[in-house]
């Protein structure tokens, strides 16, 4: 390591704990070589700057250790509310703003040597093309949950980062909640005793529907055919990227639809599922595991997975309706959702402050997972394993039958219809760079 790397990494170490208060002090092999050594800063670029992207900038603005430096979209005036969000940020904070540079093309701003690290908050078909492009670019990477579309793509994600030593991630916030950290810990502990049961509940109805809305003209400066990507051709329509305008000022009033059509997304079961599931998954213990059989909903039962050692987890609504996760043990239970935890056991019951429950740890967590080359809170094979999880779930409900799946090999067992959507023919010539 040179020795202006080596002084980088000293400030750094003893910048973060002064600002952000992370704990320990990080270990000296610092292995982005794109990060600079005369500055202290992360620099971040955004890959999708719409709804989402914009809560993901603001929080990560408030980090004393990142600089924004890059933004790209396909969408002009979502890129012009980019740059004016960055420069009154630096306004505000009365103080020199970094050069910063936007593209239409992704690719581009994975080119520049001035990005460290990249946000990523496209549409879920973009995820996985997305994020191995930045392990071979030498950038870290955040990138939004469900991780990616399809179960090859998350398999094939998982090499791109740990091959290329890559810090991926993943934006499944709840784990940096307390409620939700207290509540899978109780289970793990076996606080519950047994564990009979888990109740998920995601919102209704939980599947993707076909693509059913009507086709609209493209707007100006919305470069459709490359949003579309490698998905089979689909006509426009502003639900999917709902506009906005910048005088006056006028925000996206709904989140983008395309989460909710089979052609574009998979519906609540991925969107939130990626979180619930996930957290169902961490209770249990089966992070970068995942259950042995799944069962689409019948008339008498929802959508159903079983464990190998036999728990049974349910995706359905439960109480007031709101989704989160029940777990039920031989000594009582414990519910938790945003904002909420319950148990009528003694030893499990806890208070939250305000704080407690806020996510916005886990975008610190990021940056300090950069800076210390550590797996962050939520890394790329849990993330994958959440995912796939979701996934098999709505492939069950497509074939109309019980699946017998093996998490460790992840795939359906003896069943080559099944195994045939755990991925899709790119089209438009579009392909993983494995």
């Amino acid at each position: 390591m040179s020795k202006s790397n080596f002084s980088r990494r000293k400030f750094i170490s003893a910048s973060i704990l002064s600002t952000v208060g992370l704990g320990a002090i990080p270990t000296l092999s610092f292995g982005n070589t794109n990060i600079a050594a005369d500055t202290a800063k992360i620099r971040l670029g955004f890959i999708g700057v719409g709804r989402q992207a914009m809560g993901l900038l603001s929080n990560m603005m408030k980090n004393p250790m990142v600089d924004v430096v890059a933004g790209a979209d396909v969408y002009k005036i979502k890129l012009d509310r980019f740059k004016e969000r960055v420069a009154k940020h630096y306004a505000d904070e009365k103080r020199q703003a970094p050069a910063l540079k936007v593209y239409a093309d992704y690719k581009e701003l994975l080119a520049n040597p001035e990005v460290d690290a990249v946000v990523i908050a496209s549409p879920d078909h973009w995820h996985a093309m997305m994020a191995i492009d930045a392990c071979h670019a030498s950038k870290d990477i955040y990138l939004e949950k469900p991780l990616t579309f399809t179960i090859h793509e998350g398999q094939e994600l998982v090499k791109a980062v740990r091959s290329n030593g890559t810090v991926l991630a993943v934006g499944s916030m709840q784990r940096s909640a307390a409620n939700f950290q207290h509540a899978a810990r109780m289970v793990q502990k076996g606080m519950l005793g047994k564990v009979k049961q888990v109740l998920v509940n995601v919102g209704t109805p939980p599947h993707p529907k076909p693509y059913d809305l009507p086709s609209q003209p493209v707007p100006a400066g919305l470069d459709w055919k490359t949003w579309t990507g490698p998905l089979p051709d689909i006509h426009y329509n502003e639900e999917l990227d709902p506009p906005i305008s910048l005088n006056p000022e006028q925000n996206e009033k709904v989140w983008g639809a395309w989460r909710w059509y089979k052609e574009t997304g998979g519906g609540l079961m991925t969107d939130w599922g990626a979180h619930m599931i996930d957290i169902a998954q961490w209770g249990l213990g089966m992070d970068r595991n995942g259950p042995v059989e799944v069962i689409p909903a019948t008339d008498s039962k929802p959508l159903t997975y079983n464990y190998a050692n036999g728990i049974e987890m349910l995706i359905t609504s439960f109480d007031e309706g709101r989704q989160g996760v029940k777990f039920l043990g031989e000594k009582g239970f414990i519910k938790v959702s945003r904002s909420q935890y319950d148990t009528d056991v003694q030893a499990c019951e806890r208070t939250f402050s305000k704080d407690e429950l806020a996510f916005g740890d886990h975008h610190v967590d990021f940056i300090d997972s950069v800076i210390k080359r550590k797996d962050p809170v939520v890394p790329v094979e849990i993330g994958h394993s959440s995912c796939t999880v979701c996934t098999i779930g709505n492939i069950a409900h497509e074939v109309g039958r019980p699946l017998k799946w093996d998490p460790i090999a992840q795939e359906f067992e003896n069943d080559w219809e099944a195994n045939s959507k755990l991925h899709y023919t790119y089209q438009h010539g579009y392909s993983l760079k494995t």
